[in-house]
């Protein structure tokens, strides 16, 4: 039996409204910590699937289901009100386009700032640096703040980033129409490559379903924050299928 890399039990996840009080008031809250704020609401409640090495499992929901929050959780952005994460892997990359740059910086500057949130070394984005450029297409504007970028190239250098410097764990949130018709081509032919790399485990989130039958080992179906199936692609997309169309 393949080793678990990624293993989520009884997940929960909640956001809470913040808003501006007094003194008084911020203490009352503290001491009653335990009181759940009535502007918070649970976008994760009680998920549990796991992941094996190599496998892919896919990810599907409506908008407002959970999908982006879980797979923030995992890669370690948000933290759990309940349950616990477990990666089995010191590397795991988060590609969510257009997240985590520094908009002052130029692109280059963001490629080692991305590298070494991800874990990577010095020396190992160093290494990169060239082919992440040359894949970006991004030419002279590489050197540029990336506040100055069109969504696209935004996006064009995010997916560079995270398909150069693979790691073992790689979250994909939505990433299969990036650029233009050329380089959708490219991204999802580079995307494919590492999918099918036996030693990588992978997490995806898409509203293509027939990506997803086409990519994915298994299927998560979530249903406002809640699990509703876990299991075969076919099952599972099929089942998804039918609710959505009525």
């Amino acid at each position: 039996m393949k080793d678990t890399v990624i293993d989520v039990r009884d997940v929960t996840i909640e956001y809470r409204g913040i808003n501006a009080v007094g003194y008084r008031t911020f203490i009352k809250n503290l001491i009653k910590k335990n009181k759940k704020d009535s502007n918070s609401f649970t976008a994760v409640k009680n998920v549990s699937f796991d992941v094996k090495k190599g496998e892919t499992v896919g990810i599907v929901g409506e908008n407002g289901s959970g999908k982006s929050t879980l797979l923030g959780a995992i890669a370690g952005i948000y933290g759990v009100d309940g349950g616990a994460i477990r990666v089995n892997s010191e590397k795991c990359s988060l590609l969510a386009l257009g997240t985590g740059f520094q908009s002052r910086l130029s692109g280059y500057q963001n490629i080692f700032l991305s590298g070494y949130a991800m874990g990577f070394s010095k020396a190992e984005v160093n290494n990169a640096v060239n082919e992440i450029i040359e894949f970006s297409e991004l030419g002279d504007f590489i050197n540029k703040p990336v506040k100055t970028y069109s969504s696209g190239m935004y996006s064009k250098l995010a997916f560079a980033i995270s398909s150069i410097l693979t790691t073992e764990v790689l979250l994909i949130d939505e990433t299969l129409s990036v650029g233009d018709m050329r380089f959708k081509e490219k991204s999802y032919a580079k995307m494919e490559e590492m999918i099918n790399d036996e030693d990588r485990s992978v997490v995806i989130v898409n509203h293509s379903t027939e990506s997803l039958r086409k990519m994915c080992d298994r299927v998560l179906w979530l249903h406002k924050g809640e699990t509703r199936m876990f299991g075969d692609t076919d099952e599972v997309l099929n089942a998804y299928r039918k609710f959505m169309v009525g």
